[in-house]
């Protein structure tokens, strides 16, 4: 592998960053490619719960490298393609970084992840539709189910800019915090996180993603069994931990 793609385990956390500066961290053929092997190295990794991914040199992601789409390279569809990074939901919780531009397919590669958490002076936008680029990265699906129609159709059609906190009013921003901050912050997060029962989270993680194409009661049914694992395994321990006297004195993870 190159370094465009950087791979830091830290613990429980695994940090993804696309390593590409100079070109605001645009993916090429050859960076979408190891990005979704690093997606896979994390969810094969039995000792990491939570990844963030971010991005080189403050900025998140400006997309597809059109240069290299302009120069006839055709690029990997991100979602359509089983070879594209963003092609399915990741097996465990992924963080969203961002700095800068979260553009085109930045913007979807940012949506792909379960929560983001963004600096005051980021920005999200479907920049290609300036230059005709249609997107192939899932944003047409997953902004919608994140925003609402509404919000999504004016972001998709207008191609205009939306800042942070814009961002965080309408659902697509979920931390709001401070210039030069969002990896560490986002990082926090994923230790919060991962302090949790992992197969309880999991399954209930897995259960919000599935609920949005079923109907309620198939969505219900699907929740019961994915949480059998998690009551077979982890939740009678947990009651007693409780009744044990944690659940008056132990510190819980902060929100």
């Amino acid at each position: 592998m190159s370094n465009k793609i950087l791979i830091e385990r830290d613990g429980p956390v695994t940090t993804i960053t696309i390593n590409r500066p100079h070109a605001r961290n645009a993916l090429d053929r050859e960076a979408s490619l190891e990005l979704a092997a690093a997606i896979r190295a994390f969810e094969a990794d039995d000792a990491a719960q939570v990844a963030v991914l971010t991005g080189a040199g403050g900025s998140f992601c400006a997309g597809a490298d059109l240069k290299e789409l302009a120069s006839g390279v055709d690029y990997v569809p991100w979602a359509g393609s089983p070879e594209g990074p963003l092609h399915r939901t990741p097996a465990k919780p992924v963080i969203a970084a961002v700095a800068g531009h979260a553009c085109a397919g930045g913007l979807g590669v940012a949506l792909w992840c379960d929560l983001r958490v963004a600096e005051r002076s980021a920005s999200f936008g479907v920049l290609s539709r300036r230059w005709g680029v249609p997107m192939s990265d899932g944003t047409t699906v997953r902004l919608p189910r994140l925003i609402g129609m509404s919000h999504a159709m004016d972001m998709m059609l207008t191609a205009r800019l939306v800042g942070a906190p814009e961002a965080k009013d309408i659902g697509l921003v979920n931390r709001l915090v401070e210039d030069g901050t969002a990896l560490l912050e986002a990082q926090a997060l994923a230790r919060q996180i991962a302090q949790f029962p992992p197969i309880a989270m999991r399954s209930d993680r897995a259960s919000v993603h599935a609920q949005a194409d079923l109907p309620a009661d198939q969505a219900i049914a699907r929740e019961l069994e994915l949480a059998t694992q998690a009551r077979q395994l982890e939740a009678q321990a947990g009651a007693a931990r409780f009744a044990a006297g944690a659940g008056r004195h132990a510190a819980l993870p902060s929100s």
